[in-house]
């Protein structure tokens, strides 16, 4: 059983390169199916817009799960000037998109670029650029056309509910570390197709049945809440670990979460990776996650009875433009293969 982590890291790019805030991922949608049906998978789409595979085996269902929806923004209003104020999609500060390059989709199907500036962006002309709040008020979108009116941008065929991607400036680099916006959770969706590659390539015969579950409303709560098979057993959300004071993970092990915001997670099924991690020789760091929710959580709070847990490679400067590294990533799949192959 071979990993190819190159291949990895050439997915999670090809994954951040596809625009997929919360609420506009149909175009990732259909790039999974496709992938899942070239592999000789049987992918199913929910009504909400989800993605399910069965990797194969039967009985003791397992569930893997991770997200394809992003960070973003939404267009708010159109302003008098031409410029366009946003409304955001997930949670993060507003000085964590200023400067940023973007992509206005129109319902019609136009695209139109831009950048997320402050209002008052230069330092030549405005004393204040230091001390203006970062908000929904003061930060704008000032696009790459010449417009200077309301009534120009209409015609354009942009309007408040617009959705606003952002660049995700993927770079890998020479020692390993893999910069992007997005990681959170594209990084962890990259890992689970390498898994059902892994699976298919080397035909493993599981003795239990897996299946993969790619969520795309978890930057606002509720992915995993709906399209859960009922007789799942466990529940392993892979998602970004966090990296930061206080915690022992970094972007090169593979964090394993032992309580979040909600509460701790399942005790045995945690201890169990933890035991995978140790018998395998893999980094690893066991973490609490002080300001953080996953699809666990959501599937739990919508009646889920199974066990759950939280497992993901390290993540630095989380909603923002993050970084990992590919030992992290490949520590995370040999927990995940150690755990469901035996």
């Amino acid at each position: 059983m071979e990993i190819n982590i190159d291949r990895i890291a050439d997915q999670i790019r090809e994954l951040c390169l596809i625009p997929s805030p919360t609420g506009f991922t149909g175009t990732i949608t259909d790039h999974l199916i496709a992938l899942f049906e070239d592999m000789g998978y049987h992918p199913v789409k929910t009504q909400k817009g989800a993605v399910r595979v069965c990797l194969g085996g039967e009985g003791n269902p397992l569930l893997l799960s991770a997200h394809i929806d992003t960070l973003g923004a939404m267009v708010r209003a159109i302003k008098p000037n031409g410029r366009l104020r946003l409304t955001k999609l997930g949670g993060y500060p507003e000085n964590n998109i200023e400067g940023e390059n973007c992509v206005v989709h129109t319902r019609t199907g136009k695209i139109y670029s831009g950048t997320i500036q402050l209002i008052h962006s230069s330092t030549h002309v405005y004393r204040d650029i230091n001390k203006m709040e970062r908000n929904d008020a003061n930060v704008e979108v000032i696009l790459d056309e010449c417009v200077s009116s309301k009534e120009e941008v209409k015609k354009l065929g942009i309007s408040a509910g617009d959705i606003i991607s952002l660049d995700p400036r993927t770079v890998i680099t020479e020692s390993g570390f893999i910069k992007s916006r997005h990681l959170d959770d594209k990084a962890s969706a990259a890992i689970l197709i390498e898994l059902a590659r892994i699976i298919k390539e080397d035909a493993i015969e599981l003795d239990r049945r897996v299946d993969i579950f790619f969520t795309n409303y978890e930057e606002v709560g509720h992915g995993a809440s709906a399209g859960i098979p009922e007789d799942i057993t466990e529940m392993i959300a892979v998602d970004m670990g966090c990296v930061g004071d206080d915690l022992e993970a970094d972007e090169l092990v593979v964090s394993i979460c032992a309580k979040d915001s909600s509460g701790p997670y399942d005790y045995d099924l945690t201890t169990a990776l933890i035991n995978v991690a140790k018998e395998n020789e893999l980094d690893y760091a066991v973490d609490i996650y002080p300001y953080y929710g996953s699809d666990a959580g959501a599937a739990l709070r919508s009646g889920m009875d199974a066990k759950f847990a939280l497992i993901g490679p390290g993540v630095a400067s989380s909603h923002g433009y993050e970084r990992t590294h590919k030992n992290g990533v490949e520590n995370t799949l040999k927990i995940i293969l150690g755990y469901i192959i035996k």
